[in-house]
């Protein structure tokens, strides 16, 4: 059984960092998309980042240049580095997986996490 699990989420002030981490089980993920979303209350859930090994990266442009995604295929596991937070990056962030990158950007994720909350305060 495929399972993603989100850890990492918390308080943090505004322009401090935050990393968040997603560990995929029930089989290797290393040939897919993986990526993160988030989700404000009151707000629809949007696109932050993914990667794809091979293929490349991409970012909401809300976080380029402040958010940095990575993988650790030997963990199955991918990483959200936050910086320079601000009270605009509060919301439940979210992993998801698609085998293409497009796909995946689109929201379009054939697996989704339960998700881990970022609270960032002034």
């Amino acid at each position: 059984q495929v399972q993603l699990v989100e850890a990492g989420g918390g308080l943090v002030q505004a322009g401090g960092s935050l990393t968040l981490s997603c560990a995929a089980s029930g089989r290797s993920f290393s040939k897919d998309a993986m990526g993160w979303f988030r989700q404000a209350p009151g707000q629809e859930r949007e696109f932050v980042a993914a990667l794809k090994w091979g293929v490349g990266t991409d970012y909401a442009r809300s976080v380029e240049g402040r958010f940095t995604i990575s993988r650790d295929n030997a963990k199955n596991t991918v990483y959200l580095q936050m910086s320079s937070v601000n009270p605009g990056d509060t919301a439940r962030y979210y992993c998801a997986t698609h085998s293409e990158l497009n796909y995946l950007r689109a929201g379009r994720a054939d697996y989704w996490g339960q998700g881990t909350q970022v609270t960032v305060s002034l």
